[in-house]
């Protein structure tokens, strides 16, 4: 193996690292913002008051969740990533 096929190496290892850090947050995130989604549609199509009733507002809320969990899955990584920087040499 060269030095440079060794260094591609350690590279893609430590970008499948940083890729692993808050997947499951990233997935439950995204699995909140449909059923929010498929919920917001229920309500305003299928609910007298639209989606501006209780259920509207509940799917709403499960939406915001989501989207905060994403948020907190990318300071997770962004922090993991500034206090361990890639170095080529370990």
């Amino acid at each position: 193996m060269t030095e440079e096929s060794r260094d591609l190496e350690r590279r893609l290892a430590y970008i499948d690292q940083v890729r692993a850090i808050a997947r499951r947050e990233r997935n439950l995130g995204f699995v909140c913002c449909l059923l929010g989604v498929l919920g917001l549609a229920f309500a305003a199509y299928r609910l007298e008051a639209g989606a501006f009733s209780a259920p509207g507002f509940v799917a709403l809320a499960v939406i915001v969740f989501g989207w905060a969990l994403f948020a907190y899955a990318i300071v997770k990584r962004t922090r993991y990533v500034r206090a361990h920087p890639f170095d080529p040499t370990t």
